[in-house]
């Protein structure tokens, strides 16, 4: 029998991400995020999180994709990235799902001889849509995570 995940997609643009729930720790509406000056470029700012300074990653940029503005559903999903609480900003959240680890590929080699996917765990199919699966851990190098422990 096959391991069942538990997972929250997230759109960025027009693909659309997954991530485990197990690192998720909430989903929040865009707060004020307060700049700080010198941060890595895609990182936006810092937010105060019921006390807590949390530094907020803007994911579109970080993959290289065209910054969007702030929309309705806009979402920051708060995360534990390396012991370390992290917001990644998303276009939306989708929903909570539940996928077979069996429908999950590699990575295919044309695409990974083009791009950095360190980050990426495979492509999950789910009733025709495509599902990429990230692996948190690796979304930041160990250079951009020590600017991140700088910042937070």
């Amino acid at each position: 029998m096959s391991q069942e995940l538990h997972l929250v997609s997230f759109d960025l643009g027009t693909e659309e991400f997954v991530v485990d729930i197990a690192v998720v720790q909430e989903i929040i509406r865009m707060p004020e995020i307060t700049t700080v000056p010198r941060a890595p470029q895609f990182v936006e700012g810092v937010v105060n999180l019921r006390g807590k300074i949390i530094p907020v990653v803007d994911l579109r940029k970080r993959f290289g994709l065209t910054a969007g503005e702030a929309a309705k559903g806009t979402r920051i999903i708060v995360v534990t990235i390396g012991g370390r609480t992290v917001g990644m900003i998303v276009d939306a959240v989708s929903e909570v799902l539940r996928l077979n680890a069996d429908s999950i590929e590699p990575t295919p080699e044309m695409v990974a001889a083009q791009i950095d996917t360190s980050f990426l765990k495979g492509i999950a199919k789910l009733e025709g849509r495509l599902l990429i699966l990230l692996d948190l851990d690796l979304v930041l190098n160990p250079e951009e995570n020590k600017a991140l422990a700088a910042i937070s």
